[in-house]
């Protein structure tokens, strides 16, 4: 008996193993009881009457009498029948097994994250990342789509919700997430089906009792009412609870499950009490307070397996049988469907124990109250079920043991011959199900009349072998789904749901990732977490589509009909250059800014967006069922003809596997599909006698499939894979092609027409007759580049004329469908648009690339005239008698015009042109150009040699051919983009960028230039073979692995991306969509210098050495070999630089002092006074013109003398930077109300001292040193926050805190925890290490744990990074009085492993790069990327505790000579000030000022002067060094004025009139729209008001108009216009002055003629503002 009753408790202990059911995997053997606890528990003594109610026992007999004597056929017959009408499909997944991200968002930690912690699950795996869901909603979706399931189950983390399980805790970020994933699967037309509880419940609530505290009732009730109130009116179907069983069971019996407690006697008794209270709770909460308003149920899902009696005809094993439901399902089911109690025989068998046993080990069964029960009772509007496996059981004495078999005194086994699966405890009976639903029926839905929804069933298999092909499943779900339909259909049992377990492979409890029960297969091994269809998927999907088994019923589909709207009449010859020349003259004048501008907006309605392949590239099947050889399959087999050996004859093999193909095609929900025709599949010899109706099959259910998923097919009937047979008899260049394609189009048009209305003839007809027969690259490796291709092209213009009528002829009418022909070409730019040779090369390479082809088809039915001009010329050259370019006679032109209904385009790349003489001998298509091309070499480089990413030349080449061809209907064909099929396959973020550029230029086209872009087809739908270059690279929105056989499908992060593209139909939003409003009043408006960058006088009055005079004298080290040594000459023009800033208005000018100025040994040793006298100077200058200074005591020029003796690294610095700091307080301090002490601690640290591109310029540490000087600068800073604090604050009134720098940081791609834990990491070593002892008290948590945890790798004894004592934590932590911040660009962070290397990159373990839309700068660490500004803002704001937030830096550099218009600073500056305002006004930030770096043109640090960022000009070749405004400085003037951006709404602002008084400043108003070409100028005009005085400064107005665009040219020596003549600007100053002079002498003497004598007056010369005149650029 012993041994028995060990075995029943194995198997109780396997049971439900897999945490979709149970517990998984093998367990020990018979647990020891634990101590009764029995606290708060109740006990049943009585078993009351159960009068009226149903009789357990009578149920189960009642089903198993029906099918208890079925015979095995009877049994297994499979029912081929449909599901009724509007029966739900669904799939499913729960929070802790796919979600991952464990931490994120503030999320509490569940118990089966500490389970994981604690290393309890196999492999010591945890759930920390699972499948990345919490990132991945549109990858979930995307497979969600693809199966075509109307309904998804998934949980509720309430640790996400609530991370300390109660409402006081809720995370926003948390509930963001779900709203997220519900407002998705709405979108997709997909229902959610909301879990509240499955299994992970908050820790924080464990440590209190968990299930056990009935305190935890209340807390249930109250999560719950959340997730009604926010979620409640999209989900329609909540469970409150998924397989509660199993957490009471294996939870808190076995212990086997999170929470681990081992305690079968009482805890698991009491844990069902509490959920069956809790789940009550919820429902009544609901059905009060919601069910009227959201309409929707609540129910609960329950586990429980089948079973049968051992011996079939004993009634005490039937007797057992039915026990082991009741102890199982009843449990739960009985109190909710029943009577409000648990079932007779579960409290008689308890009852039967506590008499029996010791009251140590008896179970305690807890006492439901009258009102209790009341509320239970009825409390579900559906039953769940969750159903996978069956039982045979029979009687057993189970002593006093007290887990469940021993209690209900019954043991089970399993019959050896049903199949097993990867878990020990199910076995595949499909029968149980039809049984177990009838005994539901019968049991608890006699009198409460509620439908049953399977929400749960399904298999596991092992994480091994071939986890794709996988049949056992398959057959699994075929025969539970078809027992389902028996229940249904056969014996009337209400079923209206059918869930299976699961989406994809999860995290499975204790068994970790090594069983899987997906339709999905997810990698684990890779961040990226590629989820991959399994063969059970594609099954499900069409088992959905049938509705279940019965046959599908023949539809008759007809694709929407495209009549034709226009048919060109055909137009003259074009020129060269063309009358299409505008397009160079409206866009090659832009500048690459204008250029770059990202544009916003939406597509027309129902633009059409698809996806692309080709036959041979990925049907495989190249001799299957019939198919003839094509020249492909012939040229493949040759070996070294395609790289690697490959061919086409598997490819993705997309001939057997259409269904996979849909499934991709559907999931991105593109509208339409462009694939071409194998010719030799469907006539294998090329001609109609060969027919092969297969291969006729295989299109019709490609058309079909595509047709009743709502996906236009667009198919081309030649993609260049001729059959073999017709290239025997010379392929295109027997004329007799002409006749023969027209005989396979005319077929196709007959047999498809009727649902296929988009047609294309040929695709890149110019690939086949250059690249085909010219250079013989390409089958059928023709090389005669000077005749063939002539004589091919001839052909093939004829062929596609003929397919075009009979079409036109035969079918239009009837099949109200279009015909053209893809034609492709790169855009090609002239090399100087200033040179009309160079312009007319440009648009001859088109006319021979395009016009080859379009010229004939689209205007006048020949071809260019330079064409034939130039090949007849090049022919006499060779005295040949007449040119190698056939003729067309009249007739064929005739009937070659007009052959197109709509202009479709293939496009990737520009090149650009410029004209060359070409040898004539030999003679060559390409010689005959005259034209040579090049690479645009300032665009991003792709995988394929000489084709650059150049996304502005399709904007232009749209453009031109509108103007070319008649403004023709365009569909863009095919665009995108080669990577390396072996680096960052599911990460293909250059992919991203090519769509994210490329479409946007075709919008910019479409919305601004009014092209008629109808479609854009992005290539291509999968990897596939690319021709010559095999599987080495490859363009698919989809990975496909060529290695395995299944040729499994997975889509990109471009996949995704494009999806989004499609849904939004362009880019609608702009994160940078401008608002209007105002800062706060005494808001601080100010600009900044340096004083390195702009004092000169390096060795003046006895200035000492500093480490940027020492570094800049040190060859190699500078750009230029520049140095600060004059810089501004600041030191000497304090009052120039005053009347700049007077001129801004600003209200503060942020300066830096000059340490080794006013020490310069830097120590107090010996006091400069010179230096010192200079900055009082300065100060008092600045008060005297209402303007407060703001002081940088340390902005990177460290007294040489002190880095001689350790600099930074010497930790005497501290007190030396605290005595140089007490020193200016007290000198300086009277006359300053803000202090900076340190500048950019970050560059100082790792710049200068990690890689050393700055002064003091050190590498040989980057592990140690920067740290050491980072610590030192944070301890500095808080002694000379200290000394002001305590000796200077009270009389002084200042404030004073430290400038810290960062850029923003995003994950690269946003799908990927590992690259949002990268952008955090950026983060947290960036701005975190300077900002987090500060204002927090110490380094970052996540800082110090990762330089440690990597020292200690490294074999360190102990960290790299310092630690701070306890006294040093107190005096540093809170010394600031803002949040000093610098700020100007933004990243994307991405994970990089550096192994075991020591140094800060390494910690970091991230890299950076910039998206390619961002605008680019004068630097090239510098892109525009104004959302990033308000980001990192709101971002110090949640860190650092909301801080009074001064921007003590902010700007943007250009290159090279300057630009006094420079529109791309304007631009920056009211991209980024409009984001702080948001920041203000709509995120909360206590942003208290700006500053504007910087004030003029500087020393750029070790870029010299080759960098500015001013906004004057400073005129560096002039050695009085005049400042100049350019145009930014104006704009910043009236933002100042304005304090903001006025609303126009509200009527022009008062601040935008002009000043009555005194002296106004200029007034620059700039309208930049991303389009354009063209130049225009400022107008300037000059008012001055009578009765006001002084001088009233001019008021410029510069808009860039879309159709022109504005482009000035570099300014290197400024000249002005003045009377007509063209001076520089210092003769134009003496010239005005000289006529000023003589106005004067005038003036006064007619005012001596006039009054007789009056006495003469003193008259000052004043300087005349030059603004005022226009300002020409020389070029």
């Amino acid at each position: 008996m012993d041994k028995q009753l060990g075995i029943l408790c194995v198997y109780f202990l396997c049971l439900y193993g897999s945490l979709s059911s149970g517990v998984n995997g093998d367990f020990p053997q018979v647990l020891k009881n634990s101590k009764l606890d029995k606290h708060d528990v109740r006990v049943s003594l009585n078993v009351p009457d159960h009068t009226g109610m149903t009789v357990s026992g009578n149920s189960y007999q009642k089903v198993w009498q029906k099918f208890g004597i079925q015979s095995t056929t009877e049994r297994d017959a499979f029912l081929n029948e449909s599901f009724p009408t509007g029966f739900k499909w669904a799939t499913s997944s729960e929070s802790f097994k796919v979600e991952g991200a464990w931490k994120a968002g503030g999320k509490g930690e569940s118990i089966w994250d500490h389970f994981g912690h604690e290393r309890l699950a196999y492999g010591n795996q945890t759930a920390d990342l699972a499948c990345d869901s919490y990132n991945k909603v549109d990858y979930d979706l995307y497979h969600l789509r693809g199966l075509q399931v109307n309904t998804y189950q998934f949980s509720i983390s309430w640790a996400r919700i609530f991370p300390s399980g109660l409402r006081g805790s809720q995370s926003e970020k948390g509930a963001l997430y779900y709203d997220k994933l519900i407002n998705a699967l709405i979108e997709s037309g997909i229902e959610p089906v909301v879990t509240l509880y499955h299994w992970d419940l908050p820790q924080a609530l464990q440590v209190n009792g968990g299930w056990k505290n009935t305190a935890i009732i209340e807390a249930f009730k109250d999560y719950a009412d959340f997730c009604f109130s926010r979620f409640g009116d999209r989900v329609k179907t909540w469970n409150t609870f998924s397989s509660p069983w199993v957490e009471s069971y294996a939870g808190y019996g076995t212990g086997e499950h999170a929470p681990s407690i081992k305690d079968y006697a009482v805890s698991s008794y009491q844990v069902t009490h509490n959920m069956l209270k809790s789940h009550a709770e919820a429902w009544h909460v609901y059905n009060d307070k919601y069910r009227s308003t959201q309409g929707g149920k609540v129910g609960i899902a329950l586990n429980s397996d089948w079973a049968e009696p051992k011996d079939a005809v004993r009634p005490e094993d039937i007797e057992a049988a039915d026990r082991y439901l009741q102890f199982m399902l009843g449990w739960f089911a009985h109190p909710i469907f029943v009577n409000g109690d648990y079932p007779p025989t579960l409290k008689a068998q308890v009852e039967k124990k506590r008499s029996d046993c010791p009251p140590a080990v008896a179970p305690v069964l807890p006492v439901f109250s009258s009102s209790e029960s009341q509320r239970i009772k009825g409390s579900a509007d559906f039953f769940g079920l969750n159903h996978y496996t069956s039982r045979l059981v029979r009687i057993s004495n189970g002593g006093c043991a007290a887990n469940p078999q021993g209690v209900g005194d019954f043991h089970t086994h399993v019959d050896l011959s049903w199949p097993s699966t990867a878990s020990d405890y199910i076995y595949s009976v499909p029968w149980g199900l039809r049984r177990l639903l009838n005994y539901i029926s019968t049991e608890y839905l006699n009198v409460t009349k509620v439908p049953i929804y399977i929400t749960g069933n399904g298999m596991p298999t092992e994480y091994s072998g071939d986890s794709l092909n996988d049949t056992s499943r398959i057959e699994y779900m075929k025969s539970y789904i078809n027992e389902a339909l028996k229940a249904i259909v056969t014996d009337g049992v209400d079923v209206q749901r059918f869930t299976v377990q699961s989406l994809m492979d999860g995290f499975e409890g204790k068994q970790g990732y090594s069983q899987r029960f997906g339709l999905h297969y997810v990698n684990f091994e890779v961040p990226d977490r590629p989820r991959l269809p399994k063969q059970s998927a594609y099954f499900y999907n069409q088992l959905i589509k049938k509705n279940g088994f019965g046959s599908l019923k023949s539809k008759v589909f007809r694709g929407v009909e495209m009549p034709l709207t226009h048919r060109s009449a055909g137009l003259p010859a074009s020129e060269v250059p063309a009358k299409s020349k505008v397009v160079f003259e409206k866009f090659s004048r832009q500048s690459k800014f204008q250029r770059s501008v990202y544009h916003y907006g939406s597509f027309p309605q129902g633009f059409s967006w698809g996806v692309s392949s080709s036959a041979y590239q990925i049907e495989g099947g190249w001799n299957a069922d019939g198919k003839g050889p094509s020249v492909w399959d012939v040229y493949t087999h040759k070996p070294g003809s395609v790289a690697s050996d490959a061919n086409g004859d598997v490819a993705c093999d997309s001939y057997n596997r259409l269904d996979e193909d849909l499934y991709m095609l559907r999931a991105l929900e593109a509208k339409s599909y462009r694939f071409s025709l194998s010719w030799s599949r469907i006539f294998p010899n090329g001609r109609r006698s060969s027919l092969n109706q297969k291969g006729v099959d295989y299109y019709n259910r490609l058309i079909d499939g595509l047709l009743e998923s709502k996906i236009t097919p667009m198919v081309t009937l030649y993609y260049w894979d001729l059959p073999q047979a017709l290239q025997d008899i010379s392929g295109w260049e027997n004329p007799q092609l002409i006749d023969i394609f027209n005989d396979f189009s005319d077929f196709c048009f007959a047999t498809f027409g009727n649902r296929v209305k988009f047609w294309m003839t040929f695709n890149q007809p110019h690939t086949i007759a250059w690249s085909g027969y010219g250079i013989g690259q390409i089958p059928p490796n023709v090389h005669e580049p000077g005749t063939a291709p002539y004589r091919v092209a001839h052909n093939l213009i004829k062929a596609h004329a003929k397919a075009y009528h009979t079409y036109n002829d035969n079918y239009r009418n009837s099949q109200r469908g279009l015909v053209s022909i893809a034609l492709s070409t790169d855009w090609v730019e002239p090399r100087d648009v200033n040179d009309i040779r160079e312009v007319a090369a440009a648009d001859r390479a088109l006319q021979f690339q395009l016009g080859w082809f379009a010229h004939p088809i689209f205007k006048n039915g020949d071809y260019p005239d330079i064409m034939k001009w130039q090949v007849a010329n090049k022919s006499d050259l060779l005295e040949l008698p007449q040119s190698r370019l056939p003729s067309f006679t009249e007739e064929e032109k005739k009937f070659i015009k007009g052959t197109a209904d709509m202009f479709c385009i293939n496009h990737y790349t520009t090149k650009i042109a410029s004209h060359i003489t070409a040898p004539f001998d030999p003679p060559s298509y390409e010689s005959d150009w005259d034209v040579s091309l090049t690479e645009e070499t300032s665009s991003p480089y792709t995988a394929y040699m000489y084709q650059r990413a150049v996304s502005w030349g399709l904007r232009r080449l749209l453009n031109w051919i509108k103007e070319e061809y008649g403004d023709p209907d365009i569909y863009i064909t095919e665009n995108g983009v080669p990577t390396n099929s072996s680096v960052n396959i599911w990460d293909d973020i250059e992919r991203v960028f090519y769509y994210k550029t490329y479409v946007d230029e075709a919008l910019k086209a479409s919305q601004l230039d009014g092209v008629k872009v109808k479609g854009y087809v992005a290539t291509s739908l999968m990897d596939s073979l690319e021709w010559r270059n095999g599987y080495n690279f490859t363009f698919g929105l989809h990975h496909v692995d060529f290695s395995n056989p299944n040729r499994p499908r997975s889509p990109k992060y471009s996949a995704h991306y494009y999806y989004h593209i499609m849904k939004d139909n362009g880019f609608p939003t702009n994160l940078e969509e401008k608002i209007y409003g105002h800062f706060p009043k005494k808001f601080i408006w100010g600009t900044a210098t340096a004083a390195y960058q702009i004092e000169g006088a390096w060795r003046a009055d006895g200035k000492g050495l500093s480490i940027w005079d020492k570094f800049a004298h040190t060859p190699g080290k500078m750009a230029n070999q520049d140095t600060g040594d004059l810089a501004c000459d600041s030191y000497n023009r304090i009052e120039d630089d005053i009347k700049l800033l007077k001129q801004l208005n600003v209200s503060h000018y942020r300066l830096s002092i000059s340490w080794p100025r006013v020490l310069p040994d830097g120590t107090t040793k010996h006091i400069n006074e010179a230096g010192i006298n200079y900055y009082q100077r300065v100060l008092d200058a600045l008060l005297a013109a209402n303007i407060q200074p703001c002081v940088t005591l340390y902005h990177w020029d460290l007294p040489q003398a002190l880095e001689d003796v350790g600099g930074w690294e010497n930790e005497t610095i501290v007190d030396r930077f605290k005595e140089y700091a007490d020193l200016m307080f007290s000198r300086l301090g009277p006359k300053v109300k803000v202090w900076i002490t340190i500048n950019e601690p970050f560059n100082v640290a790792y710049i200068g001292y990690g890689i050393g591109i700055a002064a003091p310029g050190y590498t040989d540490r980057p592990g140690t040193l920067p740290y050491i000087v980072g610590h030192n600068i944070i301890k500095a800073h808080a002694e000379a926050w200290h000394v002001y604090n305590d000796k200077y604050r009270a009389q002084q009134k200042g404030m004073i805190s430290i400038s810290v720098n960062s850029d923003w940081t995003e994950p690269r791609n946003p799908y990927k925890q590992e690259d949002i834990d990268a952008a955090e990491r950026v983060l947290q070593f960036f701005i975190g290490w300077f900002s987090h002892p500060i204002f927090k008290g110490d380094y970052s948590e996540m800082m110090r744990t990762i330089v440690r945890e990597r020292s200690l790798a490294a074999g360190l004894p102990q960290s790299r990074l310092p630690e701070f004592t306890p006294e040093e934590i107190r005096r540093i932590n809170g010394t600031y009085d803002y949040f000093g911040f610098n700020h100007y660009t933004s990243v994307l962070a991405f994970n990089v492993d550096h192994g075991n290397n020591q140094h800060y990159e390494a910690d970091k373990g991230a890299a950076v790069m910039s998206d390619r839309t961002w605008l680019e700068a004068g630097s090239p660490w510098l892109k525009v990327a104004p959302f990033g500004f308000r980001r990192i803002l709101r971002f110090i704001k949640e860190e650092y505790g909301n801080p009074p937030l001064l921007v003590t830096e902010n700007g943007v550099s250009e290159h090279g000579p300057v630009d006094l218009n420079d529109i791309h600073r304007i631009y920056y500056y009211e991209k980024y000030i409009n984001e702080a305002l948001k920041a203000y006004l709509l995120d909360g930030v206590n942003l208290i000022g700006y500053t504007a770096w910087s004030m003029m043109d500087n020393l750029e640090w070790n870029a010299g002067y080759t960098e500015t960022f001013g906004l004057f000009y400073v005129n560096r070749s002039d050695p009085a060094l005049p400042r100049m405004p350019k145009a930014s400085a104006s704009f910043y003037i009236n933002m100042i004025k304005c304090n903001g951006f006025p609303d126009p709404a509200l009527g022009p602002h008062e601040c935008l009139n002009p000043d009555t008084g005194g002296t106004t400043t200029p007034t620059t108003t700039t309208t930049v729209k991303p389009v354009t070409g063209g130049t225009t100028k400022p107008t300037t005009t000059t008012t001055v008001k009578p009765g006001t005085g002084g001088t009233t400064k001019p008021t410029t107005t510069t808009t860039v108009k879309p159709e022109t665009g504005v482009t000035s040219g570099p300014v290197t020596d400024i000249a002005v216009w003045f009377l007509g003549i063209k001076l520089s600007a210092s003769d134009a100053e003496v010239g005005l002055n000289t006529i000023f002079a003589l106005l004067v002498v005038a003036v006064l003497g007619v005012v001596c003629l006039s009054l007789f004598a009056v006495k003469a007056k003193k008259h000052s010369k004043g300087k005349l503002n030059f603004e005022s005149m226009r300002l020409e650029k020389r070029f």
